[in-house]
């Protein structure tokens, strides 16, 4: 009986033998994939700022990194991707470097780890000075340069006659080959969301019809002062002089108005002439703000003091003096703007 089962146990031990060598053979591939999959990035740096484009697929971008000899085996990869089901990766910059391996540089090409860059839009800039600036930077898309407001307004999304004062001035992060639309969209929903904000809480009896008509004062005061002790007074002197039909006499706003033709002096026929931002000539506030508002501008308008001053003149320091009678005006302008007129004298703060 025992003889009648020899063949049989050949076999099975045959059998058993090549499930042996077939178990050793996958248990040694998978140590051996294991092992790739885990080998650090090889950069000849150490780092790499590695960019995937737009439309790019984890198999174009594996193969180019095996290429390169940074990865050892753009198949395996995408082995495991498909196994683990993590195809899809994105596009942008990502910084790269020898720590990571195969299977944490696939968790970083699907995460939103990408590099951020970061612009500055200032307060008091007009708005072609902050598109100028966004131009400037060559890794952003220009999509709005050499186009008229009209052309620029269609792909912004906005619905203004004109676009001064209507975009936040802050400090915008963005991806590289991010377009100026994106980072101009998100500047005039934040203006937006904050004037409207400060326009629900503002004082009582302001002579302001509508939150645009406010944010033209915030422009005004943003232009006439960097001092933000400063901002409520100067406010309150606008309030006050529009609630008494007082012409405002800024001077930013003549500035504004002479456009290109200022040179870094107003004459007296700059004064009289008429346009419609010269507050020496025109009642009430100008038709549009005149340059980019920083938050406490935005605020001050709302807020103006309850003082009784009517009048303010820059002391040639940034700071001004402010005066409740025109009397006391004329004297404060002998003194800081004829007899003490110093050779570094401003009006107001540079911007």
């Amino acid at each position: 009986m025992l003889d009648a089962l020899g063949p049989w146990r050949r076999y099975l031990i045959g059998f058993l033998a090549a499930v042996a060598l077939m178990s050793a053979a996958l248990l040694g591939a998978y140590l051996w994939a294991s092992q790739q999959l885990q080998r650090n990035l090889q950069l000849a740096d150490g780092e790499l700022l590695y960019t995937v484009p737009a439309g790019a697929s984890l198999a174009s971008v594996s193969r180019e990194l095996e290429k390169q000899g940074i990865i050892p085996s753009a198949r395996l990869l995408r082995l495991y991707a498909r196994l683990t089901k993590q195809g899809g990766i994105r596009r942008g910059e990502f910084q790269l470097d020898e720590s990571l391996n195969s299977i944490t540089l696939l968790a970083k090409l699907r995460s939103d780890d990408v590099v951020q860059y970061h612009i500055t839009l200032l307060e008091g800039w007009r708005y072609q000075q902050a598109l100028d600036y966004i131009h400037s930077k060559a890794n952003i898309k220009a999509e709005l340069k050499g186009l008229t407001w009209d052309e620029q307004k269609q792909k912004l999304g906005i619905e203004l006659e004109h676009p001064e004062g209507y975009f936040f001035p802050d400090t915008y992060r963005y991806q590289n080959g991010e377009s100026d639309v994106a980072i101009l969209k998100r500047a005039h929903k934040k203006l937006q969301s904050i004037l409207q904000r400060e326009w629900q809480n503002r004082a009582e009896a302001l002579p302001y019809k509508t939150p645009a008509e406010a944010l033209v004062m915030a422009s005004i005061i943003e232009k006439e002062t960097a001092q933000d002790s400063e901002r409520e007074t100067i406010s309150g002197v606008f309030v006050r002089r529009l609630q008494k039909n007082m012409r405002l006499q800024t001077d930013p706003t003549v500035i504004y108005g002479m456009g290109d033709r200022y040179k870094g002096n107003i004459r007296r026929k700059d004064l009289r002439e008429a346009t419609p931002y010269n507050t020496y000539v025109i009642k009430g506030l100008p038709p549009t703000p005149i340059a980019l508002v920083a938050e406490r501008s935005i605020y001050a308008a709302m807020h103006p003091d309850n003082s009784n001053y009517l009048y303010f003149v820059a002391k040639g320091d940034g700071s001004h003096k402010f005066s409740a009678t025109l009397d006391e005006h004329n004297r404060a302008v002998r003194e800081y703007q004829i007899e003490n007129r110093k050779s570094n004298y401003r009006s107001a703060p540079k911007s």
